[in-house]
């Protein structure tokens, strides 16, 4: 997939609302995935998966981060996103539809926090870079 100029520019936009926000997000994303989903609790089961853990917040933190540098690096995402794809797919061993179902509730999260920046095509763009650092997070599985 790959992203135009249109997508890169409405996903550093709409990040760069994200600002200071971002590890709470992740954190806010991480829960609701946690809450529909309850499978991916499994590759967990060491967090205090409740509301408001610190170990939820952490691990959003992270996930922020990682997606921070991926909109930094949107024309390199393999080399910006290589140890944690090793790490996802050599030690972790995560099911690569989960993913998918994070990228789910980030985008649900950010339209619930930004509704009127989120437009379709904000929207659009966001799922396709989504969809493109999931992509590059499972290529080592092969």
């Amino acid at each position: 997939m790959v992203l135009s100029a249109a997508d890169k520019s409405n996903v550093k936009a709409a990040w760069d609302k994200v600002g200071g926000s971002a590890g709470d997000y992740g954190a806010e994303a991480l829960e609701r995935m946690f809450l529909s989903f309850p499978t991916t609790k499994t590759y967990f089961p060491h967090f205090d998966v409740s509301h408001g853990s610190a170990q939820v917040k952490g691990h959003g933190k992270k996930v922020a981060d990682a997606l921070t540098n991926a909109v930094g690096h949107m024309d390199d995402l393999p080399g910006a996103l290589s140890a944690l794809s090793d790490l996802h797919a050599h030690k972790l061993r995560v099911d690569p539809v989960n993913f998918k179902l994070l990228s789910h509730c980030l985008l649900v999260t950010l339209a619930c926090h930004h509704p009127s920046d989120f437009t379709p095509a904000v929207h659009a763009s966001l799922d396709k870079f989504l969809a493109t650092v999931s992509t590059v997070l499972v290529s080592k599985y092969r």
